[in-house]
């Protein structure tokens, strides 16, 4: 039986340009969803669904096609717009548990997909629970409910934090299976090899710069894991900013329409659906060379290029020395943003946007700020920003308190020079 394991995060904001379902199952990242999870630091619900899609031939002709065997929670007495929204994220969903086409040679076993649709986005942890599923259901469907219902009632850890279910399999006895939600993690699911062997450095640059102005972005592969492997790269590269809309790793050949979006987007297409997506309404930009401060594209291709020589083959060194370069320009432009957050005597923070883009030095990167504090990935980090009293204290805001120190070394070293 081959098995593979899916997360979808939920999208509740964003629609696609036809297909009624498409908005329902795009990634939608944290912080756009605070109308639907006022607060990620935890006591949430785990997830919406979790769902086993397995291929079954159609009742007529020998193709086939995903359907949904196993569902919970199954919800009753819904409202009919409850019911109708239901509908069409569960009628999405099998679409991209198979987005590479339904028609196959004759199936002696039937593909199966272990799927949790959730909001929230820590995929170890998930992964950890699709794992538990998996076993459950090898013995039975009937044992995976209150395992997952003890999920449910379950709040979600805070981040660093850990929560402990009680769970009981026939032949094994009680089991105490513990759940922790990491500290911070921006790299975890986040595997930049395929991104550095596709592309070279200055092509990534081009990426990052589209992505950071939030515009309309089609990768093109051949495998379906080299598609999403690269898109959640280049994601990952926003880091601290999240991706807040249209975001589909392996876009489904029903689908292929959401390349004409005018709305932003980063999407993954098979290769073998180029020519349909060349003949597609579309515009190509390209001045992605000038978007960023030419300064500091220079230190992101100097780095990358030091850091891969340096590095070794472990993933979690080549994450760390890539993701490092992207994290350091954001410091650079960006890192200043509390100090410009005023606080009234409610406690509620009001960003000053002029005074922030203003005390910055270069032209070049007050240029490029100025631009980038209208897009949505800055106006949702400040709303988040604006709520908090204190930073968090992330990976982000560690870089940022390390170079300001750097600066203030430098600065009598410079005054003795002169």
């Amino acid at each position: 039986m081959h098995r593979k394991k899916y997360m979808l995060q939920r999208m509740t904001t964003c629609k696609g340009p036809s297909q009624e379902n498409l908005g329902e199952v795009v990634k939608e990242p944290e912080r756009a969803l605070e109308h639907c999870l006022p607060n990620f630091a935890g006591g949430q619900h785990f997830f919406e669904y979790l769902l086993v899609v397995s291929l079954k031939k159609k009742h007529s002709g020998e193709d086939y096609e995903p359907r949904i065997t196993y569902q919970f929670p199954k919800r009753e007495n819904l409202l009919r717009g409850q019911q109708e929204e239901e509908e069409r994220l569960l009628g999405a969903i099998p679409l991209f548990c198979f987005p590479d086409g339904n028609e196959r040679a004759p199936l002696t076993e039937y593909p199966r997909v272990y799927c949790i649709v959730s909001c929230i986005g820590c995929f170890g942890l998930f992964s950890k629970i699709l794992d538990e599923v998996e076993k459950r259901h090898q013995i039975s469907t009937a044992i995976i409910y209150p395992f997952m219902q003890g999920l449910r009632e379950a709040a979600f850890p805070a981040p660093g934090k850990t929560v402990t279910l009680k769970s009981f399999i026939p032949d094994s006895g009680t089991e105490f299976i513990s759940l922790t939600r990491p500290l911070d993690s921006h790299l975890e699911h986040v595997d930049f090899s395929s991104l550095m062997c596709c592309l070279s450095f200055e092509q990534i640059l081009q990426i990052f710069a589209s992505a950071v102005l939030e515009r309309r972005i089609i990768f093109l592969a051949e495998g379906l894991s080299t598609l999403s492997q690269c898109i959640h790269a280049t994601a990952a590269l926003l880091y601290p900013f999240s991706w807040a809309h249209t975001y589909i790793p392996v876009v489904p050949e029903s689908l292929l329409g959401t390349v004409c979006c005018p709305t932003p987007f980063m999407v993954g297409v098979q290769m073998r659906f180029r020519q349909e997506v060349l003949d597609s309404p579309m515009e190509e930009v390209g001045d992605e060379k000038d978007i960023l401060p030419p300064k500091l594209q220079d230190d992101i291709l100097e780095s990358l290029s030091q850091g891969i020589k340096e590095s070794q083959t472990a993933s979690e060194q080549i994450n760390e020395h890539v993701s490092r370069p992207f994290v350091q320009f954001f410091v650079k432009t960006v890192g200043h943003y509390a100090s410009y957050i005023k606080r009234e005597a409610n406690g509620q923070g009001r960003f000053q946007e002029r005074a922030f883009y203003k005390a910055l030095t270069s032209k070049a990167n007050r240029r490029f700020v100025k631009k980038f504090v209208k897009t949505q990935l800055f106006s949702l980090f400040i709303q988040e920003a604006e709520k908090s009293k204190n930073p968090p204290a992330d990976y982000f805001q560690k870089k940022i308190l390390e170079y300001e120190e750097q600066k203030k070394q430098k600065k009598p070293k410079e005054k003795t020079v002169k």
